[in-house]
């Protein structure tokens, strides 16, 4: 049974057109992933669905009586609540219910009508399960690793991490008919992916969530991918949506490259008629090259009109295209980034970083015990464990030691030693705060000064261009008003500035689209130097493999 159903004619934001006819409906019960580029416009559609985004043209239908439950992005309006507050402001009929069941009792016994609606409250109230929600929300807490004692603290004091984590409880506790998640699993650890994976299989009500999470995917009925402005269905999970992928994308790329012959083909017809309408004396003759001249005009113009769309293959499947699929797939594929790491072959596989018999942590209370890690020159280590188990703590301890400084953390015992003048490249969650104020423009340069390195405008334009962003307009966009996506990006430049010797990633693939991702597992494949990970992507630790450390119990 259908309960949305989303027909867009038009959408723009300014002279950027986002939509034109994107169709698609949402099922009853069905667990849709919603892909697609970073700026292709995919929170954008579920501000349209919940009506917090009027401006289209189109209809959206909802089924009568159906709740829409979604994600929040922005709490500036809210941060002045609690945690508590907020979620059960969100909840269906929770604040209507919760007024009558606070102050009708004042004055029922004057007005009969008054006892007749507070009892009516009660009882839908105790329906919903109202009266546990503390409980309920407690116990969701502590499933997803939070402190449940953030219940009772102000929105505003919480990360953006916890808060994403508090929204996708409150979407889950809502239980509406539809629920539309932003990216959920960002910052998750293993175990709380895993929680949130047996809520989205076993929840009766149909759930629309945008990631690029593989795991996620793999889980889903079908996927919707935005894509030139319109909606492409998908039946089934992830590895059947690059299956059929593969089969119509290809498809279209022989349909364009025939399309591009034609053009060629129309061109030198448009010449030929032209020269020998000009050479011909005879009227009826010239009339006849002048007519397909016209034709051949009227048809070039018609084909070269056509923008060329946006053609991705995951490259398991282009392996397996014939020469002249993969020649012309090459030719016309999606632009995507261009990740530079060191590929020279060293013949050393010199010791980088050793960790001997170490034990971290703070207040007298160590978060692990002994940790040993040699990393040579050319090899991977994954730090695996769930969320506060001290992976970070331990990552920031390494960085204390290169730069000489005094780490937050209280080192029991055990010893940290890095090779002399070792070069770093850190790929973090949330960018440093210093270059937030900046245009994105300024803050690419300042992290080439702050590494003292010599930077040019044609070598950030350049940077610009390599990680998807427009050389000419993006530079003056402020950093902290960039998406993830481009955040995201923006730390990848900031990691290989200085051609680091060791890298070491925390969760690199969040916010990152599928061909990003690949790009960057390429890139993270042939990277000759030595590389430290956190990833509860199981995609990514497969395609990166190496040794992996257990963090904490």
């Amino acid at each position: 049974m259908m309960l949305i159903s989303v027909d867009i004619t038009e959408k723009s934001f300014g002279h950027k057109v986002l939509y034109t006819d994107l169709q698609f409906e949402i099922q009853e019960g069905e667990k849709v992933g919603l892909i697609g580029r970073n700026g292709t416009g995919k929170s954008t559609l579920f501000n349209l669905i919940t009506g917090d985004d009027r401006d289209y043209q189109g209809e959206i239908v909802i089924k009568k009586g159906s709740i829409v439950i979604s994600s929040r992005q922005e709490h500036h309006d809210h941060n002045h609540k609690t945690v508590l507050d907020y979620i059960q402001g969100d909840l269906p009929e929770f604040s209507r219910l919760h007024h009558i069941i606070t102050h009708y009792p004042a004055d029922m016994a004057e007005h009969p009508r008054k006892m007749e609606v507070y009892s009516e409250a009660v009882e839908r109230f105790s329906q919903l399960g109202y009266y546990q929600i503390e409980d309920e929300l407690s116990q969701a807490f502590t499933a997803y690793q939070l402190d449940p004692d953030l219940i009772d603290k102000p929105l505003s004091e919480l990360s953006g991490g916890q808060k994403r984590m508090v929204e996708l409880i409150k979407v889950q506790r809502a239980r509406g008919n539809v629920a539309l998640i932003d990216e959920p699993t960002n910052h998750m650890d293993y175990v709380a992916k895993q929680t949130f994976l047996k809520w989205f299989n076993s929840t009766p009500e149909s759930v629309v969530v945008i990631t690029h999470d593989r795991d996620v995917l793999q889980t889903v009925d079908r996927i919707i991918e935005i894509r030139d402005g319109r909606a492409f269905a998908f039946k089934g999970n992830y590895r059947d949506y690059l299956r059929i992928n593969k089969t119509q994308i290809t498809s279209q790329v022989n349909e364009y490259d025939l399309t591009q012959r034609r053009i060629e083909n129309l061109k030198a017809d448009v010449i030929r008629f032209r020269r020998l309408k000009e050479k011909s004396r005879d009227p009826g003759t010239i009339k006849r090259f002048k007519s397909q001249e016209q034709h051949a005009v009227a048809e070039l113009n018609r084909l070269s009109t056509a923008e060329i769309p946006s053609f991705w293959i995951d490259q398991d499947s282009v392996e397996d295209l014939n020469t002249k699929l993969t020649e012309a797939y090459g030719k016309y594929k999606a632009k995507n980034i261009k990740v530079s790491t060191s590929r020279s072959e060293s013949k050393s596989s010199r010791l980088l970083l050793e960790i001997k018999d170490v034990s971290l942590g703070y207040d007298g209370q160590p978060l692990f015990e002994s940790v040993n890690i040699q990393l040579h020159e050319g090899e991977r280590f994954r730090l695996h464990g769930r969320n506060g188990a001290g992976k970070t703590t331990l990552v920031k301890a390494i960085l204390a030691k290169v730069d000489g400084s005094t780490p937050a953390a209280e080192q029991f015992h055990g010893h940290i030693i890095v090779e002399n003048d070792l070069r770093i490249g850190v790929y973090e969650q949330e960018i440093a705060e210093q270059y937030l104020s900046m245009t994105l423009y300024e803050a690419i340069e300042q992290v080439f000064r702050d590494k003292q390195l010599p930077i040019s405008d044609q070598r950030i334009k350049q940077l610009l261009s390599d990680y998807l962003f427009n050389p000419q307009t993006d530079g003056d966009m402020p950093v902290e008003k960039l998406s993830g996506g481009q955040k995201a990006r923006f730390q990848l430049i900031n990691m290989l500035a200085d051609d680091p010797q060791l890298l070491i990633l925390d969760e690199p693939t969040n916010h990152l689209d599928l061909p990003s991702i690949e790009e960057l597992e390429n890139a993270l494949k042939a990277y000759t130097g030595a590389i430290l990970y956190i990833s509860h992507d199981s995609f990514f630790a497969e395609a990166l493999a190496g040794t992996t450390i257990a963090i904490g119990h």
